[in-house]
């Protein structure tokens, strides 16, 4: 499984959960105890916490992102869960089963610690769509993500077809919504959107990538030789106040009751 930084999570779930009516159906105010699996440094598990009066606990194998969570926390993996049968109301994930090489094994963890709803919340990364003033800046984005989604060698398209994941472990009344998580850039900036052009200006974030991306590595250069002179772009947009980035990653809310 792919690790990743408190500071990576932060930034692509900035904004994240804004607008909560699609987490409507997990009844959060009515949940006693609730399992935030692969909590990661607790996006989701803030958005939880917020909304139910209930106890919130967070789970993940790295430990350095458990120390930026204020709720409980225990360490564990999402296919081999450190409590009993039962133990919560409700176990949910954010965006982690599209990470894991088997999500059907994690899935059936979640269904055993359950006592009554099981919940993912999966982007469908395939249909990210990317709108920037910066010249093909889009384009270039559709690129990598294509490769990305070829060589990254797990499900991170998964989104609704989580539905078919709850049906296998045998959770009946699985409905599904759609959720749309928008990250904006405009002025006036903020450090991460300076640290993301610098990034983009290097090359920095593909050639990070390389294990997760298909290709040879004429054409992964070529990109990069690409990707490099569009965030020179980028960078001297921010500069003059110019640059304006929309990002859409549609997330879809899967649950299942016992």
């Amino acid at each position: 499984m792919r690790r990743f930084s408190a500071t990576y999570l932060r930034e692509t779930r900035r904004g994240m959960w804004e607008q909560r009516d699609a987490l409507a159906s997990l009844r959060l105010d009515e949940r006693e105890r609730i399992l935030d699996v692969g909590c990661g440094e607790g996006a989701l598990t803030r958005v939880l916490n917020a909304e139910s009066d209930g106890e919130v606990v967070g789970c993940d194998r790295d430990v350095e992102l458990l120390s930026e969570l204020a709720s409980p926390a225990v360490r564990g993996d999402a296919t081999e869960l450190p409590f009993a049968d039962d133990s919560f109301e409700l176990v949910v994930c954010q965006a982690l089963l599209i990470n894991l090489p088997d999500p059907t094994a994690a899935v059936r963890e979640f269904a055993r610690v359950a006592s009554e709803t099981v919940a993912s919340i999966e982007p469908d990364n395939s249909a990210v769509v990317v709108e920037s003033t910066a010249e093909g800046e889009a384009e270039l984005a559709a690129r990598a993500r294509r490769r990305y989604l070829d060589g990254v060698g797990t499900d991170v398209a998964l989104g609704s077809r989580a539905v078919e994941l709850l049906r296998d472990v045998g959770l009946s009344d699985v409905a599904v919504e759609r959720y749309e998580h928008e990250l904006v850039v405009e002025p006036p900036y903020s450090e991460s959107d300076l640290r993301a052009a610098s990034r983009k200006a290097s090359g920095a974030g593909l050639r990070e990538r390389r294990e997760t991306m298909a290709g040879s590595e004429e054409a992964l250069d070529s990109l990069r030789r690409e990707w490099r002179r569009m965030g020179r772009t980028v960078v001297e947009q921010l500069q003059s106040g110019e640059y304006r980035r929309r990002e859409r990653v549609p997330f879809y809310i899967v649950s299942g009751e016992l």
